[in-house]
């Protein structure tokens, strides 16, 4: 279906047969994708989710960012979690997969530049037609969140977190954005304009670090767990 076509179909009058039979058959496939997603994730134990773009490539200095980044956490006790795909999700799966760690790729089917990466447990794979279901197994099964330099899936993720963090939908989990070059211009236009009108708090800049290297971000992330536990693997 083209473009012209979903934007036809949107103002589209239909009856109660279609709608019913359509609305009906995508809620099961939505369940399905959910129960999936809840069998294959519910024990996999302690994981930090590494968000970024899909469009990285390997000689990309973030990519073997990303990858350092999916070893150390595997050393320090984490399984990694990625959307699936190549890129910065690639790299993290990849590292993750060198130290012989629990590597999860949550894939979704797009049109272009997504397929699943090689370096996911079979086991651990799980392919999503709807981008919510996969939103909430990342929230869900994540105890932190590494987001490299990405487009505006990386947004939607980074903010999604963020978003279900300061309303208390699920606990303080660390976010670590990674690259003040790239992330720097973001966060000084949220603290002089968002927090300027009021429209957030002063605490709510607290809930993200920025920082330039893997160990720095894997550090905020063992201090935070320091905090609660002596180790991760809880």
């Amino acid at each position: 279906m083209t473009n012209e076509d979903k934007i036809k179909q949107a103002f589209k009058d239909r009856d109660w047969n279609e709608i019913k039979t359509h609305d009906s058959w995508v809620i099961f496939k939505v369940m399905a994708e959910m129960v999936e997603g809840f069998e294959k994730l519910a024990k996999i134990g302690p994981c930090v989710s590494i968000f970024g773009s899909a469009r990285t490539k390997p000689e990309d200095p973030y990519y073997s960012m990303a990858e350092e980044i999916g070893a150390k956490l595997v050393r320090h006790g984490y399984g990694v979690i990625t959307g699936g795909g190549p890129g910065i999700m690639e790299a993290g799966n990849k590292g993750a997969k060198s130290e012989s760690g629990k590597s999860v790729g949550l894939n979704i089917e797009l049109p272009h530049e997504q397929g699943n990466n090689p370096f996911i447990d079979p086991d651990k794979l799980i392919s999503f037609d709807y981008f919510f279901v996969r939103k909430v197994m990342f929230v869900k099964y994540s105890q932190g969140f590494v987001v490299m330099p990405g487009g505006f899936g990386t947004l939607d993720e980074l903010f999604e977190a963020i978003t279900l963090i300061q309303t208390n939908k699920i606990g303080k989990f660390p976010i670590v954005l990674v690259g003040t070059k790239f992330w720097g211009g973001l966060f000084e236009w949220i603290k002089n304009t968002m927090l300027t009108a009021k429209n957030i708090s002063p605490d709510d800049l607290k809930l993200v670090h920025l920082v330039d290297t893997p160990t720095d971000a894997v550090r905020v992330i063992d201090e935070f767990y320091s905090k609660y536990l002596h180790s991760p693997n809880f």
